[in-house]
């Protein structure tokens, strides 16, 4: 756990990294929300500090501090609730009512979005939106659950004019990797952060100078370690819904992200793209148009 990391580091620290340390540590709560150089003046040191802070711990950034802080945080929580038996936890019974698996449901992807929109580190975003932006081609990787998100992005983006496909098999993926090149883009998704099948494809596209995002809920795994840019989720688990599962809502409110700034950044070829398809869908409806009917010509 990070705080039992920071505890054990703190007597090796410095005055001014200690400084830091003992404030996250006395409510790691308020430590999740600001910015670095909040934390700073909070402490009386510098963003500077709060920065050799994270290093010291052998973070990468200060936005991996938040991450870990409020995954911790997440867990204590759910330990609390199932311990003092709360009407809304992360367990559903066997005997649970209707109600109580809706509010369990409802109140774990809540969580969850809350998490991810909070922490989303908007640096790295705006990066992996510029990537996406220029590309010349895009390739979506994913497998399982994540398969199924590496559909949702590239029918969001192919939706906006940008030439993207979808690999969930790895074959067919280190194929299209093997011909990517630097004028191209990849996003890999995978929930655990160690899907081989998603990596391999990865690490074959990085080698051929194509930038890469991960979209993983584990910022140290080997899918994020691999990639130029790394996103994190957060997962809204219950009883019945784990891994993938669990965080399928808050990935894909990284990828709507993603994809609005995405249409941002190209927004004449978006709008263009929108206006060119939008009748599609209209012209498969069964309901008939106003003033039309059965039978009627034309």
């Amino acid at each position: 756990m990070i705080t039992a990391l920071i505890r054990s580091e703190l007597p090796r620290m410095s005055g001014s990294l200690r400084k830091v340390g003992e404030l996250v540590l006395a409510d790691p709560a308020a430590a999740t929300h600001g910015s670095a150089a909040e934390l700073g003046r909070r402490t009386g040191t510098s963003q500077a500090t709060v920065t050799r802070f994270c290093r010291a711990l052998g973070l990468e950034s200060y936005q991996q501090l938040l991450i870990e802080l409020a995954q911790e945080q997440g867990r204590a929580g759910a330990d609390q609730r199932a311990q003092r038996g709360a009407a809304l936890g992360p367990q559903i019974g066997p005997d649970d009512d209707l109600e109580h698996v809706i509010g369990v449901v409802a109140e774990a992807d809540l969580e969850a979005l809350r998490h991810t929109a909070e922490l989303l580190d908007r640096e790295a975003l705006e990066r992996a939106a510029q990537a996406l932006a220029r590309a010349r081609r895009i390739d979506v990787y994913g497998v399982g659950g994540s398969g199924i998100v590496a559909h949702e992005t590239q029918a969001r983006l192919f939706g906006i004019g940008c030439a993207a496909h979808a690999w969930t098999e790895v074959h067919a993926a280190e194929t299209s990797a093997a011909l990517l090149t630097p004028s191209d883009a990849v996003v890999a998704v995978s929930h655990s952060g160690t899907t081989r099948e998603v990596l391999e494809p990865l690490r074959l596209a990085a080698e051929r100078g194509a930038a890469t995002v991960a979209v993983t809920g584990d910022p140290r795994s080997p899918v994020a370690q691999a990639a130029d840019v790394r996103l994190t989720s957060f997962s809204g688990e219950t009883s019945f819904r784990r891994g993938n599962f669990g965080t399928r809502h808050s990935v894909l409110l990284i990828v709507d992200c993603l994809y609005a700034r995405v249409a941002q950044l190209t927004y004449e070829r978006a709008t263009a793209s929108i206006a060119l398809t939008s009748h599609i869908a209209q012209g498969h409806s069964t309901r008939r148009a106003p003033g039309r009917r059965a039978g009627s010509a034309g």
